[in-house]
């Protein structure tokens, strides 16, 4: 079973409803917009981060036209200095490879070591458009559950306002 066809799994278990669309493989925003999906303002942008000891891992989810300063960011969430994980990091935390950073991913975060940073305009959306886990598909969910999942995994939330 391919990782998509396991995140839908675990999203029936859970009782989630969701929409998914099945595209081409895409690593951009760009290559997101050019698909001009239906819904596709509720796309989001992910940012799998962490600090400079890699003792704390964040996966910031924002806007999908918006940028981030690490420096801003930093001061919020009163972390120490931030940079972007590396791949292997992403594989060992999320189960994820480059190109297919999504908030799905924290499924297999079974020690609910990512916190889950939320820039406050997407609590907005009434829906989420995320890879699961693939980035040949998006699918779309209702925002609480998605917080539900977060929950159910341990993971925290922090809310920012990203400018």
């Amino acid at each position: 079973m391919g990782q998509k066809e396991e995140v839908y799994k675990q999203l029936e278990e859970m009782q989630i409803t969701y929409t998914k669309i099945e595209h081409k493989p895409v690593y951009t925003i760009e290559e997101m917009e050019a698909l001009h999906l239906p819904q596709q303002e509720w796309v989001i942008k992910n940012l799998f981060l962490r600090d400079d000891k890699k003792k704390e891992y964040y996966l910031v989810l924002l806007q999908k036209d918006k940028q981030v300063c690490l420096k801003e960011l930093r001061q919020q969430l009163q972390s120490r200095p931030l940079s972007f994980a590396s791949e292997a990091d992403l594989e060992k935390y999320l189960g994820l490879q480059k190109g297919s950073v999504t908030p799905l991913g924290l499924l297999q975060d079974k020690e609910g070591k990512v916190t889950v940073v939320m820039d406050a305009d997407i609590l907005q959306f009434a829906q989420i458009g995320v890879h699961p886990n693939e980035n040949t598909a998006t699918v779309f969910l209702q925002q609480e559950d998605f917080q539900k999942i977060c929950r159910k995994h341990g993971n925290c939330i922090k809310v920012v306002s990203v400018q």
